[in-house]
């Protein structure tokens, strides 16, 4: 033993002496071999839960998108839900708190009462037994408890019935057979709609039960949903026509604005609904007469121009017709025509839009009459239309627009086709040409007044600059817009949309 020891003592010696030398430790880390550690418990955990969250969010943002997808979009809609939602909720919470205090401790109370008047019959008979038909015992069931007994002969009981949907009556009434009885028994609620029977297997007999299914149950119940129903449908219909009223005056609002866009008459027109509502109506009203002035000082003032300077070049022509016929006079008359012709479209666009109102036209009739103004200038226009037939615009202002780009094609291409679509919202129309076309980065710059695109036009040709300015003008004023694009045809597309 004290060897043992002594050896032990050694050993520990030997090894304390191997960590203090520095060279023995040197020594003995080249022969160490480090293994590569696991990863950070925490670390993996806090990842497993960003993944969960990151899974949950994305859950919960696509069951938002599929919701949003689902709800109304119109204001109304969303008004009944804000009404609906919080009723129905109210109603629900109302219905379960009822069914499952008031309903089902009354149908409790109920079948322990019967329960207990069926305990006291069994009492009697297990206590009397020498009565054989125990008459007495029945008869003062019927008279005091209003419960017809009968006792029959000893034997198996029923097999189980149907249960109910609603068994709330069949769990209760079990229960407490079950526990104020404590003896084999079979219930029925389902036989007969106004009865309920039950047999409970005694040691000589069956007693049988019937029982009016109002002794047993809560059966009144009904009147309160009737009543609430009742009165959520009546507050339901109230609060339908009373937003379909307050949301007419915006519907009204929204038209009138949209059909102002289009340079419709809305002289019927006037505020109403609720104060917010006639608030937007009365400013709506006094930005429509402000830009009515604005367009209307507009026309004057190029009026008032134009005839002042038609004077100034009226003059330049008696002069320039004074002079012979050399080339400054030629070139000083052809400046005096491009101004000239200037002048004209902005005035005649300016009293296009100011005076001309909205009217119903014949699509494949303006097609045609294009066509024959195009015939007339020495080129060939290719019309086709689809869809309905008639289209409610400015016509004369319209037909501005489509002479501006159709011209502009004519100028430039010798191949000139024009589609036309009418949808049930939109009445779309496709001018296309074989021309040179436009850059895609000057698709934008070409519909600024006086901007002419020499290094892709043909720079001999005389133009002011104004004709996609005013289509593009046209268009709007319309509610619609102008986009120019490549064509197949090799030129320019142009592509107005109108809303129809």
């Amino acid at each position: 033993m004290a060897s043992h020891g002594e050896d032990e003592i050694h050993t520990l010696m030997n090894d304390q002496a191997h960590s203090e030398d520095p060279k023995r430790k040197d020594a003995s880390s080249k022969d160490l071999v480090v293994t590569p550690q696991p990863p950070h418990q925490p670390k993996g955990l806090i990842a497993r839960l960003f993944a969960l969250f990151s899974l949950i969010r994305q859950t919960w943002q696509r069951f938002a998108r599929m919701i949003a997808r689902m709800m109304p979009k119109g204001l109304y809609g969303r008004s009944l839900i804000i009404i609906v939602a919080p009723m129905v909720i109210l109603q629900s919470v109302l219905a379960f708190v009822f069914m499952e205090r008031h309903w089902q401790t009354v149908t409790n109370r109920l079948s322990e009462a019967v329960t207990q008047d069926i305990a006291a019959i069994i009492a009697m008979v297990e206590q009397y037994p020498r009565e054989e038909d125990h008459s007495a015992i029945i008869k003062i069931a019927k008279d005091k408890l209003d419960l017809n007994v009968a006792l029959l002969p000893h034997g198996p009981l029923p097999p189980p019935g149907p249960k109910p949907f609603f068994n709330v009556l069949d769990r209760a009434l079990s229960q407490k057979i079950t526990a104020h009885i404590d003896k084999p028994f079979w219930v029925d609620t389902v036989g007969r709609s106004n009865l309920v029977e039950i047999r409970i297997k005694l040691d000589s007999a069956v007693l049988r039960v019937f029982t009016r299914r109002s002794q047993t149950y809560a059966s009144n119940s009904h009147i309160f949903l009737i009543w609430m129903l009742g009165t959520s449908l009546v507050l339901l219909i109230v609060a339908i026509l009373f937003l379909r009223n307050q949301i007419r005056p915006i519907q009204r609002l929204a038209s009138a604005a949209e059909q102002f866009g289009k340079g419709q008459d809305i002289a019927n027109f006037r505020p109403a609904g609720a104060r917010e509502v006639r608030q937007a109506a009365h400013a709506f009203i006094e930005m429509k007469r402000r830009i009515e002035r604005q367009i209307e000082q507009r026309t004057t003032m190029l009026a008032g121009v134009s005839h002042d300077l038609r004077t100034i070049l009226t003059r330049f022509k008696l002069q320039l017709a004074l002079f012979d016929d050399e080339p400054e006079a030629r070139d000083m008359q052809r400046d005096v025509d491009e101004m000239q012709h200037m002048l004209e479209d902005y005035l005649a666009f300016a009293r296009g839009v100011s005076a001309e109102k909205s009217s119903t036209i014949i699509i494949p009739d303006l097609m045609l009459e294009l066509q024959r103004d195009a015939e007339r200038e020495g080129k060939y226009l290719s019309v086709s239309h689809s869809g309905d037939n008639e289209v409610d615009i400015r016509p004369q202002t319209m037909k501005r627009c489509l002479t501006n780009l159709i011209s502009n094609a004519m100028r430039y291409g010798e191949t000139i086709q024009l589609s036309s679509e009418r949808s049930d919202n939109w009445w779309t129309l496709t001018l296309d040409d074989d021309g040179p076309g436009i850059p895609q980065e000057e698709l934008e710059s070409v519909f600024r007044p006086f901007y002419r695109l020499d290094t892709a036009r043909n720079q001999d040709i005389t133009s002011t600059g104004l004709g996609l300015a005013i289509a593009r003008d046209i268009a709007r004023g319309h509610g619609g817009d102008i986009k120019l694009g490549e064509s197949p045809l090799g030129g320019l597309r142009a592509t107005i949309r109108l809303p129809a």
